[in-house]
């Protein structure tokens, strides 16, 4: 019975996945070179990408997911749709995206469906009325988001940005700081990906265990930690 249900919902996601495929090219015949449409599978993280169009974040049939859906794998199914955000990508592009995730008959989140617009021109044009109007730029700086086909070279970035946003090395942290780390990896879908846990460690210079005892660790700090409202974290 529970074989049976299990692969029920295997077809029933394959179909979703299929009725989307003709949507993302009519998306992008709509509104043009300027528009992006992304089709993932998160089933398969490290190739998550199953049907494209347009070319904004430089990616391809069978890359992987960016940072934002590893967040979306982090949270499950309490993820919920991310719409009309702004990023930048590593090249300087200012991108509007919306991410809205894919769901089965029992509310299980198992893909997306991204489209991510480049309006570098826009804010282009912006700054330059803004400068002949005498108005100050009062927009902030969108953050920086990796897009890759090289699920790898995602994972390196997100490390890259905790390191540098605690202004030290690995050995210049403290346990406290080293737990921090694995904490912050963990609540961005990292370990969401195989064999993650032995990247980090690789890149951090500590061997596999001393890792997932890390892991281990930040997750028991984690869930011992009450949120707001009393409960659990």
């Amino acid at each position: 019975m529970v074989a049976d249900k299990a692969q029920a919902l295997t077809v029933e996601r394959d179909a979703i996945i299929a009725a989307l495929g003709p949507v993302v090219d009519g998306l992008v015949a709509t509104f043009g070179p300027m528009c992006e449409v992304v089709l993932h599978d998160y089933r398969r993280p490290e190739k998550s990408v199953v049907a494209l169009a347009g070319s904004v974040t430089g990616r391809a049939v069978g890359g992987s997911m960016s940072e934002i859906g590893l967040r979306i794998v982090a949270r499950g199914d309490a993820a919920a749709d991310d719409l009309n955000y702004v990023t930048r990508t590593p090249t300087g592009r200012l991108v509007k995206s919306s991410t809205m995730v894919l769901r089965d008959s029992t509310s299980a989140v198992f893909g997306a469906l991204c489209v991510n617009v480049d309006i570098t021109a826009v804010g282009e044009a912006h700054a330059l009325l803004g400068a002949l109007a005498g108005l100050g730029r009062g927009a902030t700086e969108a953050p920086v988001t990796t897009f890759g086909n090289d699920v790898d070279s995602v994972v390196d970035a997100i490390l890259d940005t905790h390191l540098a946003g605690q202004h030290r090395t690995w050995a210049g942290l403290d346990r406290a700081g080293r737990l921090d780390l694995f904490r912050g990896l963990d609540e961005h879908g990292v370990f969401a990906v195989r064999r993650a846990v032995e990247q980090v460690g690789a890149r951090l210079g500590i061997s596999r265990a001393s890792a997932y005892s890390y892991l281990s660790q930040a997750r028991a700090a984690a869930a011992s930690t009450p949120d707001p409202d009393g409960g659990p974290a």
